[in-house]
């Protein structure tokens, strides 16, 4: 088997033994004649959670011999006639196992409960038997054929509600696999399972990993992914592929693909994604020919406003010719730019650095060489280590733009820690700087990017963009959480954000009700989010991904669900133009080889 040095592998199963506080353990005490289906239960947590258990029989059906999880799956050929107790279970042994597949074992150990992650993950456990000592019976023997997971037999409703009394976790409920999906998959757990020509809906990424959808119309985008459309409305068809073999030989897929014929083997439970098939048996790998997206060029009249996060980039990285061809032909060179990630000279050395003029200037030559314009830009340094992101990178917002499109309008004042304001001159709305951060020292940047305002001027009209990065997801609890509906706790910061930037606009409309206000940006939020909600207001801002069909709503692919975190939010003016046109430039999401893992977006319009 292969040897893994990513530390992200390495822990997806990191035995219970090796961390006591994710375990679940009752009373030690000791059981004879136990089979798997006793020890899987009918609800999430074994009813022989820290018990010992004798003999328990069962065919091997899969090894793992790499990383910190190994061991190896039993299955019992013998099944009870209830549908929702699992009858397959990992075995970790710490080392790499002395079974092999086909082999008839029993198995004496401790039941235990192990949350990958950790308890503060809110995952939920995965049942196991560790310490154990096993005895080979016989060899060569058949392996329970995989139970076939497909469009009919996952649920279509996602989770059940969480027990109240439990703080809202499902563990204790019983599993109710014809009704819910994670129920289903629960049911399965350490099982053979499989799946046949199932379509990618999420590129593999540099972990070996890929997703699949069972469900081959479960809301389906127009280039084969599955769009996440709202918390009521799951993906349930989603599933996690992992391969057992080497990860040289994993394929490398976009979204659209196939794994055509059978992808099977044992279905595991992971901290980055929940359920996931570890395949001993992948597809073929069948492709389905997706393209990179080009959106249209605008006209003389037409203002082209961008945004696109570049994902940490700094001087030392190989990327700087890929976003510059991106920008200039799949962009069609905007006129104006908002970079999001763009990191200090060196990068994530932490020596106090904050100028990023060295990286802004490699891209902008990157962009001259690949045949467009020669960008201005301006931006404002952070304080050192204040704006969160990876420790020493000093990321920031950025604005590049065309000076023979667009003029910048330069006003004084504008620094790290000082607000930009809203004045009021010859009747018209006017920034107090330009550029300037809005409001630096409110909490709720605390460790967060604070957003760049700035005038420009097109045609003798005055626009005002404000780019913005929000507060990342990180914390929340995932989907398949054992608390339903999950927590989404980073909601709290962002949203503190959202109101902040939702009033500055508000402050630049009550002087001036017809400006032309754009805030874009990456805002890590879904256009149908409460973060959404706060930054529209009234109808002072209006997120125009909406003005897509929802087949086409997305900017970024995460674990199954193409999603918008990236967004381009208007003022009333330019939404009652009538000539708005905005466009999400499917580039990167969707792809292997991606360069960065957000799809930058585009707005045209006639100021």
């Amino acid at each position: 088997m292969p040897s893994r040095s990513s530390a992200r592998l390495a822990a997806l199963t990191v035995a219970a033994a090796c961390g006591a506080a994710s375990v679940v353990l009752i009373s030690p005490a000791h059981a004879d004649s136990v089979r798997i289906h006793d020890i899987q239960g009918t609800t999430r947590i074994s009813p022989f959670a820290g018990q010992k258990v004798t003999d328990v029989p069962g065919i091997v059906t899969a090894t793992r011999g790499y990383g910190s999880s190994k061991g190896f799956w039993v299955q019992d050929p013998t099944p009870d006639d209830d549908p929702a107790t699992s009858e397959g279970v990992f075995v970790f042994t710490g080392s790499a196992p002395k079974v092999a597949v086909g082999d008839s074992v029993t198995v004496t150990g401790t039941v235990s409960e192990y949350v990958p992650g950790g308890t503060s993950s809110g995952n939920q456990s995965l049942t196991q038997i560790t310490k154990p000592a096993i005895t080979t019976v016989s060899a060569g023997n058949a392996v329970p054929a995989p139970v076939v997971v497909d469009e009919d037999s996952v649920p279509d409703e996602y989770a059940p509600t969480g027990d109240p009394a439990a703080s809202g976790s499902i563990n204790g409920l019983s599993l109710e696999p014809s009704t819910y999906a994670l129920d289903r998959y629960e049911s399965l757990e350490g099982m053979n399972v499989q799946v046949t020509d199932a379509r990618v809906v999420t590129a593999t990424d540099p972990h070996s990993e890929l997703w699949v959808t069972v469900k081959p119309w479960e809301h389906r985008s127009r280039r084969g992914g599955t769009v996440y459309g709202s918390y009521d409305s799951q993906n349930t068809g989603r599933l996690q592929i992992q391969s057992l073999g080497s990860t040289a030989d994993f394929p490398k897929a976009n979204v659209g693909d196939t794994l055509a014929g059978p992808t099977a083997g044992p279905l595991d439970f992971n901290q980055f994604g929940g359920y996931t098939l570890v395949a001993s048996k992948l597809g073929t790998l069948k492709t389905g020919g997706l393209e990179r997206e080009t959106t249209q060029r605008q006209s003389s009249r037409e203002l082209a406003v961008a945004t696109y996060n570049v994902e940490n980039l700094d001087p030392s990285d190989a990327t700087f010719d890929k976003h510059a061809a991106a920008i200039v032909n799949n962009l069609q060179s905007p006129d104006v730019v908002s970079l999001e990630e763009i990191q200090d000279n060196n990068g994530a050395k932490d020596d106090g650095t904050v100028d990023a003029s060295e990286t802004v200037h490699k891209l902008i030559d990157a962009i001259v060489a690949a045949g467009g314009p020669k960008y201005d830009w301006r931006s404002i340094d952070p304080v050192n280590d204040q704006d969160g992101g990876e420790p020493g990178g000093n990321i920031r917002q950025v604005f590049l733009f065309n000076p023979e499109r667009v003029s910048f309008v330069d006003r004084a004042g504008g620094d790290s820690t000082t607000a930009v304001g809203v004045t009021k001159v010859h009747g018209k709305a006017q920034l107090t700087a330009s550029p300037g951060r809005l409001a630096p020292a409110d909490a709720a940047w605390n460790n967060s990017r604070k957003p760049l305002a700035g005038e420009f001027a097109f045609r003798g009209k005055t626009v005002f963009v404000i780019a913005n990065h929000l507060n990342s997801k990180g914390g929340d609890q995932g989907l398949t959480a054992q608390y339903q509906p999950p927590v989404r706790s980073s909601e709290i910061q962002r949203h503190a954000q959202a109101t902040a930037v939702h009033a500055f606009v508000k402050d630049i409309l009550a002087v001036q009700k017809n400006a032309d206000v754009i805030a874009l940006g990456d805002m890590n939020d879904f256009e149908f989010s409460g973060t959404a909600k706060i930054l529209e207001g009234d109808g002072e801002l209006w997120s125009a991904i909406k003005s897509l069909p929802r087949s086409e709503r997305y900017t970024y692919d995460y674990q199954g669900n193409q999603q918008v975190l990236d967004q381009i939010l208007v003022s009333p003016a330019i939404r009652r133009g009538c000539d708005l046109e905005y466009d999400s430039v499917h580039i990167n999401s969707e792809f292997h080889d991606q360069i960065s893992d957000h799809d930058p977006q585009v707005l045209r319009f006639r100021p």
